[in-house]
């Protein structure tokens, strides 16, 4: 019984703890601030499959969907203590990525809020194929 209590208190605080840093990454910024960031020298990294790239994406964003994100770090790596802007299509998938890069140690990572949606919707510039 008393294993049991031990492992629902750990349980409740892991799950506690993965939603507190959901939230945190989930705090982002906005289309246009991605954009001047970008400008600046930012990565700009979509999360989002192949088919949704080449659907819409803004111009110079790289192309690393959220599945193969722990793969293909290596491809990112200039980028450890770089910023870095990550977008899906509604800033959700975004969110677990700049998780996971806060977890892989990169520093300065940002989540679009609305994503491609946003982007669009600010007026922003796309390239669709």
């Amino acid at each position: 019984m008393k294993l049991k209590k031990i492992f629902w208190t750990l349980a409740i605080i892991v799950g506690a703890a993965l939603v507190v840093q959901q939230l945190q990454a989930a705090d982002g910024i906005d289309a246009k601030q991605a954009l001047s960031m970008e400008k600046q020298g930012a990565l700009l990294l979509d999360v989002r499959e192949p088919e949704e790239y080449k659907a819409v994406h803004a111009p110079n964003a790289k192309l690393i969907p959220l599945g193969q994100l722990g793969s293909r770090l290596p491809e990112i790596a200039a980028y450890k203590d770089k910023p870095i802007v990550v977008m899906c299509r509604s800033g959700r998938r975004s969110a677990m990525a700049v998780s996971q890069l806060r977890d892989a140690g990169y520093t300065q990572v940002s989540n679009v809020k609305g994503g491609i949606q946003a982007w669009e919707h600010d007026g922003l510039e796309v390239v669709k194929m």
